[in-house]
């Protein structure tokens, strides 16, 4: 029988016994080496298999191993133990008559694992002997960073810069992660975590889908969105059409939501008229709602064509301003 040596993968952040049953027939039948304890080790020994933690460098214990017993499993730690993976291959080079390798996953991560490294990263900066900085925030502290990374997203979308995106939504994530590692700390009748906020949305998603978790008839897009609307009135129990509106959104965004949301109801209420108003300021307010209700009856985005407009007077300004003084030579 060929000499094997296994080198058992097992992925660090699902349950310690969850292994496949390929993984579990290997360490039931074979002695079992690994670098620490875990509680991957105690769940093995538990299950009846032997398990010796090897102190220092490992190529040698498994190739004395493998010569006593014909097939060995190592147990890698919780970053794979590739540096032992690759001396061993090497050694294995050299001397093929020593052993073969195998390399066998016992378990993998799902799609999303890392998110619990996330948490857990969070939550050892938000604990004691952890970050003093963001132990001192709270979630009023931190409103303005969940809006600026956010508004970073947004440039790095309008860039169409999919690199960017991906950095920024990492730094919206971790605001998010940390105003639910921050809830924890709330008096008990308060508190939530970040399992309740995932829990709340996974659950908000299917009830708002039944088209795809219910069978429901899919229609089109339009009539998913009327449905989709429909379930969130019966959810909120809201009395205005206006209920739910963010009023701390930018001015043009919120004129264009509140004008959107009367439209759908058909709710018909003329904006003031500029010349009525009694003060400049006033003035100029409904003159810019006026401004958005036109855009908004043309199809076009009024955030988005100020926002245009504004950078495209912005690149005139840097055109216009006198070239940088040459630096001076010594």
């Amino acid at each position: 029988m060929t000499a094997r040596i296994v080198l058992l993968v097992t992925s660090p952040r699902l349950p310690a016994g969850l292994l496949t049953a390929a993984a579990w027939d290997v360490v039931r039948q074979h002695p079992v080496l690994t670098g620490a304890d875990s509680e991957l080790t105690t769940a093995v020994r538990q299950a009846g298999a032997e398990v010796t933690v090897v102190d220092g460098p490992a190529t040698q214990p498994l190739l004395d191993a493998v010569a006593t017993h014909g097939t060995v499993v190592w147990l890698a730690g919780p970053a794979g133990d590739e540096a032992l993976a690759r001396e061993l291959g090497l050694r294995l080079a050299r001397q093929p008559g020593l052993a073969e390798m195998e390399l066998m996953y016992g378990s993998w991560d799902p799609p999303g694992a890392r998110l619990l490294d996330a948490v857990a990263v969070l939550d050892r900066l938000a604990s004691p002997g952890g970050d003093p900085w963001k132990r001192a925030q709270t979630h009023r502290s931190l409103a303005g960073y969940l809006l600026e990374e956010s508004y970073e997203a947004y440039d790095a979308i309008s860039a169409d810069d999919t690199d960017a995106l991906r950095e920024e939504l990492g730094d919206v994530l971790l605001q998010v992660v940390l105003h639910a590692r921050l809830a924890e700390e709330l008096p008990e009748d308060e508190r939530w975590t970040i399992d309740d906020v995932a829990g709340g949305l996974v659950d908000k998603m299917i009830r708002r889908n039944p088209h795809v978790f219910a069978g429901a008839e899919a229609g089109t897009l339009e009539e998913i969105t009327e449905n989709w609307e429909r379930i969130k009135r019966a959810e909120k129990a809201r009395h205005s059409v206006l209920d739910g509106v963010a009023l701390s959104q930018p001015a043009l965004a919120l004129a264009t939501q509140i004008l959107g949301r009367a439209a759908r109801r058909g709710i018909e209420v003329p904006p003031p008229l500029a010349d009525t108003q009694v003060d400049a300021e006033a003035r100029l307010g409904a003159s810019l709602l006026a401004t958005v209700a036109a855009a908004r009856e043309a199809g076009i985005d009024p955030e988005a064509a100020l926002r245009r407009a504004t950078l495209a007077y912005a690149e005139a300004i840097r055109q216009a301003e006198p070239p940088p003084p040459p630096a001076s030579s010594r």
